[in-house]
C-alpha cells in the first residue's frame, strides 16, 4: 500500500495567508474620472470660444453700416443715421446728448420730397458722432 500523507504536519517557516488591500482599481477609476472631467471642461471651453467667435454682433454691424453710408444720398442717409445711431445712444449721457442733437439737425433732411445736401456743420456732427462710438 501506498503511504498516506498527512496534511496535519506543522509548518514552521511559512506564515499564514494575509489579506492584502488592493486599491489599484479605485486609483484607476479616480484618474479616469479626473481625465474625463478635464476633457469635458476643455471641450466646453472650445465650444464657447467658437460660439462667441461666430456670434452676430449688432453693434459692430451697425457701426460698419454707419461708417459706410453714402452721405450724398441725403434723405436715405438721414433715416439710416437715425435708426443705426440709436444703437449707441445709451452708451453714456454724452452719447445720448450728441445723438439727440444730431437727430434735431437731421430733421430738416427727412419728411420732405426734395432735400438738399448735408450742410458742413451737419456733416461735422455726423463725423463727430461716428468718432465717439466705441465698438
Amino acid at each position: 500500500m501506498a503511504q498516506e500523507q498527512s496534511y496535519d504536519i506543522p509548518l514552521h517557516d511559512i506564515k499564514p495567508i494575509v489579506e492584502v488591500q488592493e486599491y489599484s482599481l479605485y486609483y484607476f477609476l479616480g484618474i479616469v474620472s479626473v481625465v474625463l472631467l478635464l476633457l469635458g471642461a476643455l471641450g466646453y471651453l472650445i465650444y464657447k470660444y467658437f460660439k462667441k467667435r461666430n456670434a452676430f454682433n449688432l453693434r459692430k454691424e451697425n457701426f460698419r453700416l454707419l461708417s459706410s453710408l453714402d452721405l450724398n444720398n441725403t434723405k436715405e442717409s438721414a433715416y439710416l443715421i437715425t435708426s443705426l445711431g440709436a444703437t449707441f445712444k445709451d452708451d453714456s449721457p454724452r452719447h445720448k446728448e450728441m445723438y439727440e442733437n444730431l437727430i434735431n439737425r437731421l430733421e430738416e433732411y427727412k419728411y420732405k420730397k426734395e432735400v438738399q445736401k448735408f450742410s458742413q456743420e451737419t456733416l461735422g456732427y455726423i463725423e463727430l458722432y461716428k468718432e465717439m462710438i466705441d465698438v
